[in-house]
């Protein structure tokens, strides 16, 4: 960078506002579809693991194993089977990893249920479904919720890894910025990617807050 090149110009970003949109955009779709994913693989397996606990250990052990591979390594072991700049070369790796995360939390949601609250609830005539549906999932919810913040902020950083395989959308402007020896793109990147972060996250916690209230109101009479 010339000396007399400032930190961050301005006139570059107001010049490329509708380019650093685009790749917010694309970077929010290629790291938050694969935790939505993730979370629909996470609930019928988490359900099948508290009922039959001996699956769980095992499945963590894959998961915990999948997720301590390293990203990049795992990117290019797909390329020669989906091709680089495709987005598949990205998303499988972090819907395994938004899993692994989830998996756990998915358990302890459905293990949190009390055990006298499901015996009222078969008292009351519910079957499996209808008490899986009305009693065990909503008090999983904190849970579950915890499980996708971690999930979502994770999937969020590592999604700019892509950029090295050919898809990294927000990745981009640090390959771009080390290239040409310029602050601005590296920096913005920075920005983008911990803004989208902080706003998923905060969307998830007034989830939190819309469907499970009752946990909000527990958590401060603890306190």
């Amino acid at each position: 960078m010339p000396d007399d090149e400032p930190l961050v110009r301005w006139d570059w970003i107001g010049d490329h506002l509708g380019y650093l949109g685009g790749l917010t955009l694309d970077h929010a779709v290629m790291s938050l579809v694969p935790v939505l994913i993730g979370l629909l693989l996470a609930l019928p397996l988490g359900l099948v693991c508290a009922r039959f606990p001996r699956l769980y250990q095992p499945l963590a052990v894959v998961f915990n194993t999948l997720y301590a591979l390293p990203a990049l390594a795992v990117f290019m072991l797909l390329l020669p089977y989906t091709g680089p700049g495709n987005l598949s070369t990205v998303m499988i790796p972090l819907t395994f990893y938004a899993l692994a995360l989830l998996l756990p939390t998915t358990v302890e949601g459905i293990r949190s249920t009390p055990e006298s609250v499901r015996q009222a609830a078969v008292a009351l005539g519910y079957g499996p479904w209808r008490r899986l549906a009305a009693v065990e999932l909503p008090s999983s919810v904190p849970y579950l919720v915890a499980g996708l913040r971690v999930a979502a902020v994770s999937s969020i950083s590592m999604a700019a890894i892509g950029a090295l395989i050919g898809r990294g959308a927000l990745g981009y402007l640090f390959i771009d910025g080390f290239q040409r020896t310029f602050t601005t793109p590296i920096l913005a990147g920075i920005v983008l990617v911990v803004a989208l972060a902080l706003l998923v996250d905060l969307v998830l916690v007034l989830a939190r807050r819309v469907l499970a209230p009752w946990a909000i109101r527990e958590q401060g009479a603890a306190l």
